[in-house]
């Protein structure tokens, strides 16, 4: 069985790699905006949908030969990808233009000849680019294949790779011991109360940084845009950064810890975005991060044979009592 695994590293470009990356943004965004553009017109006028290539803008636009083509066929992929989720469900709106003032910037290329690998656990050869300064936090185990790379710039100027990778498992499912078996209940003061009455209370990261971000926000407000001074979004962007690193650190090694001591974890099917959006409770959620935690769990469950079972979210599991069953009319 054919499985795929990403690993995320920090990469340190120089100053004519960081240039060359930049232009590999601009170009590849520029390649699907101008594909969607030219898409857009030709049905307008006959009434039918364009099959239109990448090649024929590199020979009209020289420039785009200066980045990685690689580049370029996969932002017609991704295209190709957002008309066909549109026509499949309408539910995912119609494929928009990209900017070029988004936060985070990116691109993928893909894996030809070997010409993308990680060299001395010290550099990352990356196409056009050259070998690149990697921070190699965790070793690629030599059974998986690199596929593809993602290259991206956070708000905050830091660059990081995504090496895709493909693997062959058998993974056998696992016989559920009874006793191996808890229900996590959400508890919006704390992050869940398991079905042993025990309760995990979560950091709060935003709620705890949310005075130092305010003071950096509000110095912000009165920066005019474009000036120096209004480098000051780069303090308000490593706040936010650092209190998503500090959140998915923490439902990581919680996630961790709870795939291996259990056999099945039983949690409620909620709609999470939903629940942001009734009775004021958007930040609580957005930082209790209980949709990112079921997201962990759930892979590092299955990736040990163990199960993650999701209950209708009308089950009234806290009105029942855990012990004797009893279900409280209130």
């Amino acid at each position: 069985m054919i499985k795929h695994k990403a690993y995320r590293y920090r990469i340190y470009p120089n100053e004519e790699q960081t240039v060359l990356i930049t232009k590999t943004f601009g170009c590849a965004r520029f390649v699907y905006n101008k594909m969607l553009e030219d898409k857009i017109k030709y049905y307008e006028e006959n009434k039918l949908y364009l099959q239109n290539s990448y090649s024929q803008y590199v020979k009209l636009y020289p420039f785009l030969k200066e980045i990685d083509s690689s580049a370029l066929s996969r932002a017609q992929r991704n295209l190709e990808q957002a008309f066909k989720n549109f026509f499949r469900n309408k539910s995912f709106g119609f494929p928009q233009f990209k900017r070029k003032k988004d936060k985070i910037q990116s691109y993928t290329t893909e894996r030809v000849h070997n010409n993308i690998r990680i060299e001395d656990d010290k550099f990352l050869r990356l196409p056009k680019v050259g070998l690149v300064s990697i921070k190699l936090s965790r070793k690629i185990p030599p059974d998986h294949r690199i596929i593809s790379c993602t290259v991206t710039r956070t708000p905050t100027g830091s660059y990081y790779a995504s090496l895709s990778t493909e693997y062959e498992e058998d993974i056998q499912p696992i016989d559920i011991d009874e006793n191996k078996v808890i229900g996590l209940d959400m508890d919006m003061k704390n992050l869940f109360t398991d079905s042993e009455g025990k309760k995990v209370e979560y950091p709060k990261f935003y709620r705890s940084t949310q005075p130092k971000l305010v003071k950096a926000q509000r110095k912000l407000s009165k920066c005019v845009k474009g000036s120096k001074n209004y480098e000051q979004r780069i303090k308000v962007a490593k706040i936010h950064e650092k209190i998503a690193n500090q959140r998915k650190d923490f439902l990581h090694k919680l996630s961790f810890k709870l795939a291996n001591e259990y056999d099945a974890v039983i949690i409620e099917d909620l709609n999470m975005q939903a629940m942001s959006q009734a009775l004021n409770f958007g930040k609580s959620v957005s930082d209790n991060g209980w949709g990112m935690f079921t997201t962990f769990l759930k892979y590092k469950l299955e990736d040990r044979g163990k199960t993650l079972i999701k209950i209708d979210k009308w089950y009234p599991s806290s009105k029942t009592c855990h012990v004797c069953g009893y279900k409280y009319d209130d």
